[in-house]
């Protein structure tokens, strides 16, 4: 697990160091160099670029005494570096450190101009801006960074991508638009939100002195899952079991024409484990689900929903997936409220199951067994009012108000999925890819979630979990069979080589 910070965070962290700990800020800045420039010649040979000169574009801040400092280093290594003074030139204020690698870079007669030169260059290197921006790019500097975008050669970003704010990502007017980010000690958030995550590149962490001791007492409030997490986190199996030792999960899913939903979710359930899987579903849909889905139970209720029938279902269940094809007329509004008022057991609302709460959101405020909700960025819009565009420019905010307001856990889906636990560590997700983007792939995630839950896993665990599974399944599928072309009956293939991995894994400790 990585931790993912804001810049007020990261700020709260490189005091600390310093005032705590009494590591000097130059002391800091050079191991942040030093890190880089390894970093960068690591990625070098990784990508096979031949590189013989660099332009470095400096800012009049702490980010740009990054940069000279970087530039001191990469002429050591033997490479022609080329210093562009952007901030000083655009009549910038300077700070101390800034001031200090200036002084160094011309002991060292490194050169230096005030624009950037008419020529070619292998490597160009953004250290204008760091974490601290809060407003608009604009005037020279916002020229500079346009005319760096136009060149060619390989760009990387020190610490961030000049123009993305730190904390959501928002593109303040330009941004520069990195191949890769070379990012300092923690990942910030808004390298992993869009549109801020089209102009990062690829990120990559690096140390620079500044560790989880410098928290002192406050806490990150997100985190990232990384591929050693699964076999930590996944449900135990244990050689002497039966079906019954690994949960009894109930699928309310499916209406007339959309039993699909059902299928997917419930075959993703049985691909995570889950023991038993029971489906309630339309009558309309026995023949095909059981057709489909053999290995799982049939549950069906005609035109006329029968209230004991639920309640007596929800009895059996360790957990209730509620939602995904149920559509919203009147059976749909009547399982809802059964569900709510009678579920005893963790409960993970999706799709239709929210466009009906949407209607009714104070159906949440009623005491509640565990519950995980799991909206796409319409489905929040219809729950919270907010438009869609507010919500994309908020993710993470919007989820946390949801999951504190409500007290569920808010899986709020989108490229890079915010999972928010109320008042505790919530998650961004980085696994997954655009081939994701098909319908049932959200079906398939909640019979992740919900094998999880039936499993025992709490739903503050289960949910990341899932989602970051989820993703890695995609990542799985895509190289078979690319994404494009990528099917969401896929993602469940795709689920099996996720736990083999896991289990050989878990097994190797």
């Amino acid at each position: 697990m990585q931790y993912l910070v804001s810049g007020k965070e990261m700020k709260l962290l490189d005091q600390n160091t310093s005032s705590k700990f009494h590591v000097p800020e130059l002391v800091l800045m050079e191991q942040a160099a030093m890190t880089f420039v390894q970093k960068l010649f690591f990625l070098q040979k990784e990508y096979h670029k031949e590189i013989s000169n660099a332009l470095i574009l400096c800012g009049s801040g702490n980010n740009g005494a990054d940069g000279l400092a970087i530039a001191r280093l990469l002429m050591k290594e033997g490479l022609t570096s080329c210093v562009c003074l952007c901030g000083e030139a655009a009549g910038h204020k300077t700070t101390e450190s800034y001031q200090t690698q200036k002084a160094i870079c011309q002991a060292y007669q490194i050169r230096m101009e005030e624009q950037i030169p008419e020529e070619k260059f292998d490597l160009v290197i953004d250290a204008l801006f760091g974490i601290g921006l809060s407003r608009n790019i604009e005037g020279k500097l916002a020229e500079v960074i346009r005319q760096a975008n136009e060149m060619r050669g390989w760009k990387v970003a020190v610490d961030i991508s000049s123009g993305v704010h730190a904390d959501n990502g928002a593109v303040l007017n330009v941004a520069f638009l990195a191949d890769d980010t070379i990012t300092f000690s923690f990942g910030k958030m808004g390298q992993f939100l869009w549109p801020g995550n089209e102009a990062s590149g690829r990120v990559s962490v690096v140390p620079m002195g500044i560790t989880e001791e410098s928290w002192l007492d406050r806490k990150p409030h997100l985190a990232a899952l990384e591929a050693q997490d699964v076999s930590r986190l996944l449900p135990k199996r244990m050689d002497h079991s039966n079906k019954g030792s690994y949960g009894k999960l109930l699928v309310i899913a499916g209406s007339v024409n959309m039993a699909g939903a059902a299928i997917m979710c419930a075959r993703a359930a049985y691909r995570s484990g889950c023991g038993l899987v029971k489906i309630l579903t339309a009558e309309e849909n026995r023949v095909i689900i059981q057709s489909a889905v053999p290995e799982a139970i049939l549950s069906t209720y005609g035109t006329k929903l029968d209230e004991m029938q639920v309640v007596e279902e929800l009895k059996w269940a360790d957990a209730v997936v509620l939602g995904p094809g149920i559509g919203t007329e009147r059976n749909a509004q009547k399982l809802v409220s059964l569900v709510l008022k009678n579920c005893a057991v963790p409960l993970l609302l999706d799709a239709d199951a929210l466009n009906v709460i949407a209607k009714e959101t104070e159906l949440l405020l009623r005491p509640h067994t565990e519950m995980v909700v799991t909206p796409h960025l319409g489905e929040m819009a219809r729950l919270t009012g907010d438009t869609v565009s507010l919500i994309q420019t908020r993710l993470v905010e919007s989820a946390f108000t949801f999951a504190q307001t409500y007290n569920v856990v808010c899986v709020l889906k989108d490229f890079h999925t915010v999972t928010a636990i109320p008042y505790a560590l919530g998650y961004l997700n980085l696994s997954g890819n655009h081939g994701m983007a098909t319908g049932g792939s959200g079906d398939v995630l909640s019979g992740v979630i919900g094998a999880f839950l039936a499993q025992g896993l709490t739903a503050d665990v289960a949910a990341p979990l899932g989602v970051f599974v989820h993703g890695l399944a995609g990542d799985e599928a895509a190289k078979t069979t690319g994404k494009r072309a990528l099917f969401s009956s896929d993602l469940i293939d795709g689920l099996s080589k996720v736990y083999d991995r896991a289990d050989a894994d878990s097994e190797r400790f």
